[in-house]
């Protein structure tokens, strides 16, 4: 039986790369729930009746922590802001500043508090691209028009 895990997130597991990582707005993620077990598969997360344990995210950080290891920034994508941990390769020379837009693709971990928590595997700055936020919503929209809907109602 598929049950709500706290903060909706999976317990540490191995990253399955044959999972999409969900095109989504940091607000969604709250909607996720864990993914019922299956033989062979990795631990997971359902949201749309779709399995899956990375997100893919844009926004404007916000704010930049680099005085833990790795460090901390905050993503506003206009849903929500969302805590994303840094890997040390990501964060070596503090390059991620407040008003870059980036995209990130990362696993979904339990929040501490109350914001959606990611840890990036993926950064890429896309601040000299001038459409860059209009085109993201209609990505969102899109993914969940082909792929989200069609897999049936959210969950």
């Amino acid at each position: 039986m598929e049950g709500r895990a706290r903060g909706g997130a999976a317990p540490r597991t191995a990253m399955d790369y044959t999972l999409a990582a969900l095109k989504l707005f940091g607000s969604q993620l709250s909607g996720s729930t864990t993914a019922p077990d299956s033989e062979g598969s990795s631990a997971a997360l359902m949201l749309f009746n779709i399995r899956f344990q990375r997100a893919w995210i844009q926004g404007v950080i916000v704010h930049a922590d680099y005085s833990t290891d790795g460090g901390t920034l905050f993503l506003d994508d206009g849903s929500s802001v969302t805590e994303l941990l840094l890997q040390a390769d990501d964060a070596k020379g503090q390059p991620w500043r407040p008003g870059m837009y980036v995209l990130i693709i990362g696993a979904y971990v339990a929040p501490e508090g109350s914001r959606p928590t990611v840890k990036v595997h993926k950064i890429v700055d896309l601040s000299a691209q001038p459409n860059r936020e209009a085109m993201w919503y209609m990505e969102v929209a899109e993914a969940y028009d082909f792929f989200y809907a069609s897999a049936g109602s959210p969950s």
